[in-house]
């Protein structure tokens, strides 16, 4: 049996934790932890817990005492990835192996501005223009200047998860129309000007040119057989269609030749004008990865967690074009 402790996950972790019990022979048991205790994600667990209000250093230890208390043997961590990567070597020391990439390369990949200059040099690779400012006065010229090359431009701090501060900006809003529609991430280039202006500073924010094409999630993992890449072409519908690009796959293998990650990672690229462009890329297993997952008929989960120790589990896929979704199924937790 493998003890696998799931720290405070998003919900759709429900069925990357179904996915990796399905091991041909052995038993996978769960423990799962959230600052939520009537998080659902605990009805497919095999012990729940409520995790403490806890950061930095504090946090370490209550994860470290965590898996010795209950005798974990592998640690998938969401929660804090980065001072966890940080503290890899102290979880090894206590005989607990951690779904997490090197420090330095996480690090690196949380700050977007990094993570583009350091593949501003890998062949076949696009990525978009862009600045790095932190004083109003710095977002005026660069705004103009990319609205003058590209047209619309957006925003986005450069430490940001889940697109949280994106915002798209336009020149005018009929503010009695924002009142009847969703306004969406949009704001406008007076609105942002005010609310920059009001501070002397504010952290370092990156103005790029706006991708209008769809998003393409492409859920990687290396294996001694090879990668798998399965991307999935989201669209503002629920439903996702896996196709196999070929632009898009030559450009994974370019960052994954370029970026030495070990684990389940997500890279995801923006379209405009037929182009693909790099995004971000997420060192972790992507809230959608169950769909590519089911599309391509391959476990990354599993394979992922069978490759931390050691073992080598041979894998096909299915890679023609699917369209795939999901439904909400209610769930009685309490």
């Amino acid at each position: 049996m493998i003890k696998v402790w799931f720290n405070h996950w998003f919900s759709t972790s429900y069925r990357l934790i179904e996915l990796m019990k399905e091991d041909a022979v052995r038993q996978i048991y769960v423990v799962g932890s959230n600052r939520q205790r009537e998080s659902v994600i605990q009805k497919v667990c095999d012990e729940w817990y409520e995790e403490p209000d806890l950061d930095g250093e504090a946090y370490i230890d209550f994860c470290l005492e965590f898996c010795e208390r209950h005798g974990i043997d592998a640690f998938v961590p969401r929660r804090n990835m980065t001072d966890i990567s940080r503290n890899a070597a102290r979880f090894e020391k206590a005989g607990v192996k951690v779904m997490v990439d090197d420090y330095a390369v996480i690090k690196l990949l949380n700050d977007k501005a990094e993570t583009y200059s350091y593949l501003k040099d890998c062949e076949g690779l696009n990525i978009p223009d862009f600045y790095v400012v932190n004083r109003v006065s710095q977002f005026e010229r660069a705004y103009q200047q990319l609205r003058a090359a590209y047209g619309q431009v957006c925003i986005k701090f450069v430490r940001d998860e889940g697109g949280m501060s994106f915002r798209k900006i336009t020149e005018h809003a009929d503010r009695m129309n924002q009142l009847k529609i969703y306004q969406g991430s949009g704001i406008t280039y007076d609105m942002l000007t005010e609310t920059l202006g009001s501070v002397a500073g504010f952290d370092d924010m990156m103005v790029m040119p706006y991708l209008p094409g769809n998003e393409i999630s492409v859920d990687c993992l290396r294996t001694g057989k090879g990668l798998i890449a399965i991307p999935r072409n989201k669209g503002a519908a629920r439903h996702e269609r896996v196709e196999y690009n070929q632009d898009i796959l030559e450009m994974t293998d370019a960052v994954m030749n370029h970026v030495p990650l070990r684990y389940p990672c997500n890279i995801q690229f923006k379209m405009k004008d037929g182009v693909p462009y790099l995004l971000e890329i997420n060192t972790r297993m992507s809230g959608g990865l169950q769909m590519g997952c089911l599309a391509a008929g391959v476990n990354i989960p599993n394979i992922a967690l069978n490759k931390m120790f050691g073992r080598d589990i041979d894998w096909t896929m299915d890679r023609t074009e699917k369209i795939v979704s999901y439904i909400e199924l209610p769930q009685i937790i309490g």
